[in-house]
């Protein structure tokens, strides 16, 4: 019996010297981005190509925190890192910002306009301070997807057949559009595209006007027509200043100077009536 458990004591301590320097088990080891996307392929692709700053910023894990099942919900809301303005509070952010993995690739139908007012609080001040048809619009009509400024001739036909997409906006802003003001680089023959009357005379006519930009003129803002004396000195004696306060009264038109054929005729004055007959 000694000899026995004298043999069973030896094998116990050559076990434990034996597993002694056995390496003991690993501890959990963290998911790194390359091991997610072992498995998820089209995520990290999506992010390469249009993350923005989830691509540049952040890493898988610091949006999915632990892996299911042992995370029973890894993915977060936006609003666990995205908060602090009106933007930010807008419900169902998947609703324009469909893929996560691609924040800023943002399409919406066409009746969108409240989520748009919660960035472009300028462009829907200018809407409502300058009323059109563009103001009754959903910002989503022009704007289908985000960041684009679509063509006015989308909508609208030019006002000449040689006046490009690009030029509209010299003279008209989306937001405003009847609140028309240019700039004094604006050539006759854009304003002439659509006063062609004046824009014909003018370009007939062989007194200095013909050489005077219509923006000279008519400065800065549509519609705005200046006086004579803007330009001109009186040179007339006064006595005939103050007869004739009109200047156009003599010289016509301000684009057709001087060209007394198309002035009108004063009307000639009624004669007496006849006396009526005795009876």
């Amino acid at each position: 019996m000694v000899r026995k458990g004298s043999f069973l004591m030896a094998s116990f301590l050559a076990l434990v010297l034996c597993t002694a320097g056995a390496v003991p088990s690993q501890a959990k080891v963290p998911l790194k981005g390359e091991d997610c996307s072992k498995c998820h392929e089209q995520q990290p692709l999506d992010i390469e190509a249009g993350g923005g700053k989830h691509k540049t910023e952040i890493s898988c894990q610091d949006c999915h925190t632990g892996h299911r099942p042992a995370s029973k919900n890894n993915i977060p809301q936006c609003s666990a890192c995205h908060d602090g303005g009106d933007h930010y509070k807008l419900p169902n952010c998947l609703g324009c910002h469909k893929n996560p993995h691609t924040p800023k690739n943002i399409s919406f139908d066409k009746k969108q306009t409240t989520p748009c007012l919660t960035c472009h609080k300028e462009q829907i001040a200018q809407l409502k301070e300058f009323p059109s048809k563009h103001t009754q619009q959903a910002c989503s009509f022009c704007h289908d997807v985000h960041g684009k400024k679509p063509a006015c001739t989308q909508c609208h036909k030019p006002h000449s057949e040689t006046m490009t997409a690009s030029e509209c906006s010299t003279c008209h802003k989306a937001h405003q559009p009847k609140n028309v003001v240019y700039p004094a680089t604006v050539a006759n023959a854009q304003c002439g595209a659509c006063h062609k009357k004046p824009a014909s005379l003018l370009l007939a006519t062989t007194t200095r006007h013909a050489k005077v930009a219509c923006v000279q003129c008519h400065k800065d803002k549509h519609k705005m027509v200046p006086a004579c004396t803007q330009c001109h000195q009186p040179k007339h004696p006064a006595g005939i200043m103050k007869k004739f306060r009109n200047c156009l009264t003599c010289h016509n038109h301000p684009h057709d100077l001087n060209n007394f054929a198309l002035a009108k005729p004063a009307a000639p004055a009624a004669a007496p009536a006849a006396p009526a007959a005795k009876q």
